[in-house]
């Protein structure tokens, strides 16, 4: 069942959005070569604690951290811990809040030092494909047309979409109906509705796309070893575009 959330759910919403959205906002000038993943989680935890929010990550089905921090290759749920951030790598940073009962979600992708042309357009096609996604989130439309969008200018810029994580709903738990696919073929699934609220992630690959999970039983991993780009909003389908409740400001 999708929720169809009334205006103060969604002002709810909005509000542990923001604290996600300002989260990543802060975090970006702590991410520096030699600064550990762990200490970028300590900051992040801090944070959502100074604004009167939980970090709903933490204990999330186990997980030990407040926030998925997932460097190069990893694609998700990397576990933040003693490894330093590099030169030259890509560091996708996941969060989520609960604030009064009202869960938030986001991520982004953010450049360590100087990084490769390639790594650039694959944080740039990613993060482009996010917002495509998010124009197909329309009323009236169908679920699938968001991934199809998603999976249509990804592959036209020669990444791949990873198959086997998807976008969701989000509202009173963190994850709830429906899932939402990066790709497939249009027109397919319910048609779209104001009220109804989606986190939407592409997560994109810059060779293959298919993933396996390492022994942590957490992070996700690129097969063939090239680097993964990852960019999330939350965002809640009105009558005209959909308005995206993550947004910074």
């Amino acid at each position: 069942m999708i929720h169809i959330r009334n205006s103060q759910e969604i002002k709810l919403l909005r509000k542990s959005a923001q604290i996600v959205a300002m989260a990543l906002q802060m975090i970006e000038s702590r991410i520096q070569p030699g600064v550990t993943t762990g200490e970028l989680n300590m900051v992040i935890e801090d944070f959502i604690l100074s604004h009167n929010a939980r970090p709903a990550f933490k204990g999330f089905h186990g997980y030990p951290a407040s926030s998925c921090i997932s460097i190069d290759d990893q694609v998700v749920h990397g576990i933040p811990g003693n490894r330093k951030l590099q030169n030259g790598e890509l560091v996708s940073i996941d969060i989520g809040v609960e604030l009064d009962g009202y869960f938030g979600d986001a991520a982004k992708t953010f450049p360590v030092g100087q990084v490769s042309a390639e790594k650039k357009r694959l944080m740039q096609v990613t993060q482009e494909s996010l917002y495509i996604g998010i124009e197909a989130a329309r009323e009236g439309n169908r679920l699938s047309d968001i991934g199809y969008a998603i999976q249509s200018y990804v592959e036209a810029a020669g990444f791949s979409v990873v198959r086997d994580l998807v976008g969701h709903g989000i509202g009173q738990e963190m994850h709830e109906d429906p899932q939402i696919p990066n790709y497939g073929d249009p027109h397919q699934g319910p048609r779209l509705k104001p009220g109804m609220v989606f986190a939407i992630e592409p997560m994109v690959n810059m060779g293959k796309y298919e993933v396996r999970t390492l022994a942590d039983e957490w992070t996700v991993v690129t097969v063939d070893g090239l680097p993964s780009a990852h960019f999330e909003h939350d965002i809640v389908i009105s009558s005209h575009k959909a308005e995206i409740l993550s947004a910074g400001n």
